[in-house]
């Protein structure tokens, strides 16, 4: 390489910190958007369609992520007590570092939402951050899951994903 030429381009007559900063920022907003995300979304299988929509709008975004969560395809078998299938939800809770519930109306009645409430909230070493996200169109949603919430958001792309980012 000739002396006269710089081993880093510097188009815009930045000095070589002011270079590398913005080098890093762009490097930064790409680990954010490759990372994986390792969720679990709390649903009711009643109220199915409302977590394929969620899987659907989480697919669709840049956001990779995995989820723990109990999917109707391969559900728990052989649990035969409510004791064992909340220490099997906990188990696919426990890879998970954020928890996701769907707060329509029916979550406030829903024995196993508050279970997984609970869990998320004293179950491991650190608390599970929970992030409630109100159904596309409902106009009632559950109080209590919004009261646990560290974040509630609306039925939007950016919103959710921009929960998740900021909380897992």
């Amino acid at each position: 390489m000739p002396q006269n030429r710089r081993a880093w381009p510097d188009r815009h007559n930045l000095s070589e910190t002011e270079s590398l900063g913005i080098c890093y920022s762009r490097w930064e907003s790409i680990e954010l958007t490759r990372r994986t995300y390792h969720l679990f979304i709390s649903h009711s299988w009643r109220h199915g369609r409302q977590y394929s929509q969620l899987k659907r709008l989480l697919d669709r975004s840049d956001l990779r992520y995995r989820d723990y969560s109990v999917p109707r395809h391969d559900p728990i078998q052989g649990v035969r007590s409510a004791r064992k299938l909340r220490d099997a939800i906990r188990n696919q809770m426990q890879r998970a570092s954020v928890v996701l519930i769907l707060a329509g109306i029916y979550a406030s009645r829903s024995e196993w939402i508050e279970i997984e409430i609970n869990l998320a909230e004293s179950s491991f070493s650190s608390r599970k951050p929970i992030i409630a996200i109100e159904p596309r169109g409902s106009k009632r949603t559950s109080v209590p899951v919004k009261q646990v919430a560290d974040r509630v958001v609306r039925w939007s792309t950016k919103s959710i994903v921009g929960a998740i980012r900021d909380l897992a």
